[in-house]
This record gives structure tokens, sequence and C-alpha cells, in this order.
């Protein structure tokens, strides 16, 4: 019987799409389940203690419905702040997505580095480890912006965003005190990979974010695994009731994320 078990990706909205685009490059045929909490978005905006309650407890629900096989939390901010808590609560492999400071030291010349994230996320001591870990050598510039998780969304919507939006957001970056030096920038959010090309438009040097890995580390632990012959209609799944889910099915539809349903 061939495995028809699910991949099931989480995240606050569809910044997880890009985790998910690099995995079904190398997982064509996998099941997919995408699960986005938007009634909770954004995560970004909220306190440790709210995701730290909210992300477990949102995906023993998902795990219970869906039957997995493997959960990504792919969310920068849910797995710097929530990965142990759910680990501990499910009995099926984690994989989290963290910051990409390593590639991105390994890659800069200028040894100066921005990360560019959830203000959750670059606030978190797990940064902070990454950072004296991988980049010790390197000035490390973080900048917080929500700003920028909402032009994500809106471009996936199919909306025009405004290209000064990102330039201004990138000065937070550049106005700190060696900022100039920086040649590397870490997208520490999934939904920023989405927008990479106007980012890079308004500032060409070099983007960095975790995708490709994650979508390595599914591989090797789903090695040896069935899986369906020919990929099959993957499932969004919304936490909220909000009317303009609609309008991100072309999007969904993109990435194989045909049938919407509600948790």
């Amino acid at each position: 019987m061939t495995d028809t078990r699910p991949l099931l990706f989480f995240d606050s909205g569809v910044g997880g799409l890009s985790v998910l685009a690099a995995t079904q490059k190398l997982l064509p045929n996998a099941p997919i389940v995408y699960a986005a909490d938007s009634a909770g978005y954004p995560y970004g905006t909220k306190s440790e203690a709210e995701i730290a309650a909210r992300v477990p407890a949102l995906l023993g629900r998902l795990v219970e419905r869906y039957r997995p096989r493997l959960v990504v939390i792919a969310c920068n901010t849910a797995s710097t702040i929530a990965l142990a808590h759910v680990r501990s609560a499910l009995d099926l492999p984690v994989v989290g997505t963290v910051p990409a400071i390593k590639p991105a030291a390994l890659l800069s010349k200028s040894r100066a580095i921005g990360v560019l994230g959830t203000d959750a996320t670059i606030r978190q001591p797990y940064v902070d480890r990454l950072a004296a870990e991988f980049a010790g050598d390197c000035l490390v510039l973080r900048h917080g912006s929500a700003e920028l998780v909402d032009l994500a969304e809106a471009k996936l919507r199919g909306e025009a965003t405004d290209p000064a939006a990102y330039a201004r957001i990138l000065e937070g970056l550049t106005d700190q005190p060696g900022g100039e030096r920086i040649d590397t920038v870490v997208l520490a959010c999934t939904h920023f990979r989405l927008v990479e090309p106007e980012l890079s438009a308004a500032w060409p040097i070099a983007y960095v974010d975790g995708a490709e890995g994650i979508a390595r580390r599914i591989a090797f632990l789903t090695d040896k695994q069935e899986w369906p012959t020919a990929p099959g209609p993957g499932v969004a799944v919304f936490t909220g009731t909000d009317s303009g889910i609609d309008t991100l099915r072309p999007a969904l539809a993109r990435f194989g994320l045909t049938e919407i349903a509600r948790l």
C-alpha cells in the first residue's frame, strides 16, 4: 500500500509557502497539508507566552486530524519560541526553522551581516546563540519589521506593493552604526523569501534564508519512506474565518494547494 500520510507545514500565514516550494522540488509527490494560523496572525507582534501556548495546542489538533508523517514549523518566530514545546508534545518528527546566520557568515566578505525578521524573532536568545556560535567575528545587526510580513501577504493576494516601502524597511539595517558594511542579509522570516525580488531591487546584495536546508532535512528524515506515484491535491487549512482567504486561492493553487479547509 502506498503511504499517503502527508507532510504538515505550519505558519501564521503564507510565509511557509517558501519552505514548501523548496521541499516540493525534492519531494514532488509528497502529500501536503499547509496550515496557516490566520486567526492568530501575525506572530511577530505577540508575546513569547502567547506563542508558546498557542502553537503546541494548534499543532496537536492538526496532527490529530491529519495524521502526518512529519511536522514542519515553517515559521522562524514559532520555531525560536515554541519548537521545544512542540517536540515534547508530539510523538513524531518535528522540523523547525531558524535564522540562516551560519550560511550568511560563510558567505559574507565584509564580515557584516544583517538579520531581518519579526520583532519577536530578532529578540530571542536563540538568535544570540546562533550569532555567537557561527558569526562571532562578524558585526551582526538586526531589524524587526511587521510591515514586511504584511507586504508578503499582500503580494500573495495579488495586490500591488509600494517599492519605496522595501527601501524604507531596509534602512532599519543600513541606518545602524556599521550598517553600510553589510553585504549579506539573513531573511529570518519565511514570509520574506516571498518578497526577495522586491528587497533585491531596493538593495542589491546577498539574501540568505533556510528554505533549501529545511527541505534537505525533511528529505533526510523521510528517506526510504514510500510516497504516492503522483502528486495529489494539497490541502490548505486556515484557523480564521476571514472571507479574504479566497483571494489567496490562485497563489495557493500554484503550490498544489487546491483544497481549502478550516480548523
